[in-house]
């Protein structure tokens, strides 16, 4: 994904002279021709990460349509004063571009790591998040980004689906069933399929989880064959922390009855770093932890049955 981003960066930089790109010293050297080729419209203000944005919003103010690219902690947390002010209450918006996701430098530690990064960018209004789940979905996200002034968030990550999907924001079915919706964001998509198959649920994916496809999700769970007394059981998997869409589900269905079950990154703070995939087993993000919840959520018991029990 972050080499698909440095050729659109570069072609935009290229063919639209409002782009800019603004660095912290992450990522570059492999910007470095695109730096030689536009020195007026990409600074790398080295290791400081609150200037990045501070930048990108003074060149936004400027008419310009500013890039700020830094791993997620740095980029969204350690500059959350200068995104909330310099952006957001400045009313101008920039393209910030992350990569390390929540847990990609496992053993990095604590400081690399960003799981909170989309539930803080929920708390400003008007933010269009991309989350994409394959290489070929960067260039679309980007694309899109440059064609207006808002504020967007593209959060790349090292884990991928085997393949691209639809990026269009809207909720797309990947495989249909009658007892359950599964939303899949981003690269969460393949290990849901394998966590699911064999089950009566259907799949939906996004890469584009803000705005929430709130129509998408309701005329889904509408063709969900539910116990009147149960609800519709309705489950978001995500590659970040576990709840953060679990208000814009409920308010998408605030009118259906539905069970939630939220899946995603733990709030419990790991001191033991390892692998990628050890991460994902502490917080139950792989395959055979998904399948054993959501197949839990499935076969819950009935309000007749809590009764009886």
């Amino acid at each position: 994904m972050r080499e698909a981003f440095y050729t659109e960066t570069k072609a935009l930089l290229d063919g639209d002279t409002r782009t800019a790109l603004v660095l912290a010293d992450i990522s570059a050297a492999a910007l470095e021709q695109a730096a030689q080729d536009h020195p007026d419209r990409v600074l790398n203000v080295g290791i400081r990460e609150q200037l990045m944005v501070t930048v990108a919003g003074g060149l936004a103010l400027t008419g310009m349509r500013p890039i700020a690219h830094s791993y997620a902690p740095f980029l969204v947390e350690r500059a959350w004063e200068q995104v909330k002010l310099d952006l957001g209450h400045q009313g101008v918006g920039a393209i910030l571009v992350s990569v390390g996701a929540s847990y990609d430098s496992s053993a990095s530690g604590r400081t690399h790591h960003s799981p909170g990064d989309v539930a803080l960018l929920d708390t400003l209004d008007d933010w269009t998040v991309h989350v994409p789940g394959h290489p070929d979905e960067v260039g679309p996200a980007l694309r899109a980004a440059a064609t207006h002034d808002g504020p967007v968030y593209i959060r790349l990550a090292e884990q991928r689906n085997e393949s691209p999907y639809r990026t269009d924001g809207r909720l797309h079915p990947v495989r249909r069933g009658d007892r359950a919706v599964v939303v899949a964001v981003g690269p969460m998509l393949d290990r849901v399929l394998a966590a699911t198959s064999g089950l009566d649920a259907t799949v939906a994916y996004t890469d584009t989880p803000r705005p929430f496809d709130a129509d998408g999700l309701r005329d889904l769970v509408w063709e969900v064959t539910a116990p009147a007394d149960r609800g519709a059981a309705v489950v978001v998997v995500e590659p970040y922390l576990v709840g953060t869409s679990a208000h814009l589900v409920s308010q998408a269905l605030a009118s259906v009855p539905h069970r939630l079950l939220s899946l995603g990154v733990g709030r419990t703070d790991l001191h033991r770093y390892g692998t990628v995939d050890e991460h994902d087993a502490a917080h139950g993000l792989d395959p055979a932890s998904l399948r054993a919840a959501i197949t839990l959520h499935l076969t819950a018991p009935t309000a007749a049955q809590f009764g009886a029990i």
